[in-house]
């Protein structure tokens, strides 16, 4: 899995990198260099440019000197080549300087390659010619911009403008090496204006900032450049870690050939309601249904009885039982992994149980996971009252769910995810999955994951009781909570790409017939 990092651990990494592995800046400058020609070459499916044109826009700081030496590998692959300074050349200093003299010494030899110490002085001639592709090196993470949307000044904000109107107009793909200048790699507000990048080529590490806010937008297509910066710079107490395919595979467990269904995961889901206004049975199905797919040896619900019915034509391989709390209790004991929330209801007989269940140490004993109205009831009951007593935890609201639990608005959430959930995971003592863009799985210990599998065809009534029988299929299987989240994340953001070919089509139900086809097709290519 590759690190997410903030723009501090990032320059903590590069600095280290530098003093205690003597790791020199000319080097990371070169390799940064050489691993964005690869990207561009991949990108642009050439091997030569020759008759291939960019536009090359570099700051003062390093960001420009990464850009002063692609601008020379382009031009040794016989690309034309116009470089614009944001600054005068006065401001260069050490390895960026030398970057610099390389490229005018160059100027002496070539006609392709012309230099522009200004905006101003580039302006009569960019706006003539015609751009295959444009390079953003203008900023990198050091941009600080403090607030969404702030007004950056001349001439950073004239830079960003060039490149963006030329991209608009003529079409030509914009490359940002490292960020796209104007976004901030921690939180990932934009600044007034920023780079809108088709390609973000970025150093070592992949960037909070990417993810959250306004990234997603600006970055477009992420490559991260390999640039001899070693993992274990980056301090593992606050690390962030990206899920992905191999994570997904490696936790995911399979069966024993010669195991038998007991010893393949016992999962009880205490779901569904019946009032007489309503009924929410279909929230325990799909939790049920999805426990199955993903392969839980043996399913237990517990649901109104009058219910029962329902779940046995849907779900035939599910046992049933009623809400007696002494049945509850003894099966509770039988279980290893235990579900409670999807579609329970909200009057005052279902936080009644709630409450009762989460005193019993049959229950809180257990791997438990919490899910919609478990949450809803835990947050009019008290937090404190309520968590304190599990001992192994995982909740998984929404940020809705997720305001009320911690008395923080929608939008404080929103803004920074990942803080948010690395805090209540350890002020709470429970693990945490924070559904949104991305998914943030939190653990007590301050770690964090994130995934970003998944598109639109998730956003259906349903989908979340969909992913909790699937977390209790894999945590009953073996898994810890914070892997059985993680992965079960993943496998559900596939299952709803697998799903329909039209993502907005998609129901919870295809999601849960898709579960299948996202593992089968892991460990197909594995085989092959």
């Amino acid at each position: 899995m590759l690190p997410v990092v903030t723009a501090q651990e990032m320059q903590k990494a590069d600095k280290a990198a530098i003093e205690q592995l003597h790791i020199g800046e000319n080097r990371l400058m070169e390799l940064a260099g050489r691993e964005c020609l690869c990207v561009i070459k991949e990108s642009l499916e050439r091997d030569s440019f020759a008759g291939t044109t960019f536009l090359v826009v570099c700051g003062k700081g390093n960001n420009g000197g990464d850009g002063f030496v692609l601008a020379r590998h382009l031009l040794n692959l016989e690309a034309s080549v116009d470089l614009v300074l944001l600054y005068p050349p006065s401001l260069l200093q050490g390895v960026n300087r030398e970057g610099f003299a390389i490229l005018q010494a160059y100027e002496e030899h070539l006609t392709n390659l012309r230099i522009f110490s200004s905006l101003d002085e580039a302006r009569p001639f960019v706006g003539e010619s015609h751009y295959d592709a444009l390079i953003d090196a203008m900023t990198g993470t050091g941009l600080r911009p403090g607030k969404p949307g702030v007004e950056l000044a001349s001439p950073l904000s004239d830079g960003i403008e060039l490149i963006n109107s030329i991209h608009e107009e003529r079409g030509a793909i914009t490359f940002a090496i490292d960020i796209p200048s104007g976004l901030e790699a921690t939180t990932g507000f934009s600044s007034s204006p920023t780079i809108q990048a088709d390609v973000t080529i970025t150093m070592a590490f992949l960037k909070r900032g990417f993810y959250l806010n306004d990234g997603p937008d600006c970055c477009g297509e992420i490559h991260v450049a390999e640039i001899s910066i070693p993992r274990f710079l980056v301090e593992p107490s606050s690390s962030c870690l990206m899920v992905d395919q191999e994570f997904a595979a490696e936790h995911f467990i399979l069966r024993e050939p010669a195991s038998a269904k007991h010893t393949n995961g016992k999962v009880l889901i205490i779901a569904g309601s019946q009032t007489d206004d309503s009924s929410m049975v279909g929230a325990a199905l799909f939790s049920a249904k999805a426990a199955i797919k993903t392969g839980a040896g043996y399913v237990c619900v517990s649901l109104p009885l009058n219910l029962a019915s329902a779940m046995h034509l849907a779900v035939p391989e599910a046992i049933v039982i009623g809400r007696d709390i002494a049945t509850i209790l003894n099966k509770a004991c039988w279980a290893d992994v235990i579900l409670i929330g999807c579609g329970l209801g909200r009057d005052q007989n279902s936080i009644n149980l709630i409450k009762t269940l989460l005193t019993c140490p049959q229950i809180t004993g257990k791997k438990l996971i919490l899910d919609a109205d478990a949450l809803y009831a835990i947050s009019v009951i008290g937090r404190a009252d309520t968590l304190s007593q599990c001992n192994n935890a995982l909740l998984t609201p929404h940020y809705g769910e997720f305001s009320r639990l911690s008395d923080l608005p929608i939008e404080s959430i929103a803004a920074d995810p990942i803080e948010t959930a690395q805090q209540f995971a350890r002020d709470s003592g429970v693990t945490l999955l924070l559904k949104g863009t991305p998914t943030v799985i939190a653990a007590t210990d301050g770690a964090s994951l994130l995934n970003t599998s998944g598109t639109e065809a998730l956003a259906t009534a349903g989908s979340g009781d969909v992913l909790s029988g699937m977390i209790a299929a894999l945590a009953a299987k073996g898994a810890t909570l914070i892997d059985a989240a993680a992965t079960a994340a993943w496998f559900h953001g596939r299952a709803g790409d697998l799903a329909s070919d039209v993502a907005s089509l998609v129901s919870s139900g295809m999601i849960v017939d898709a579960i299948p086809l996202a593992i089968g097709e892991i460990f197909e290519q594995e085989q092959s």
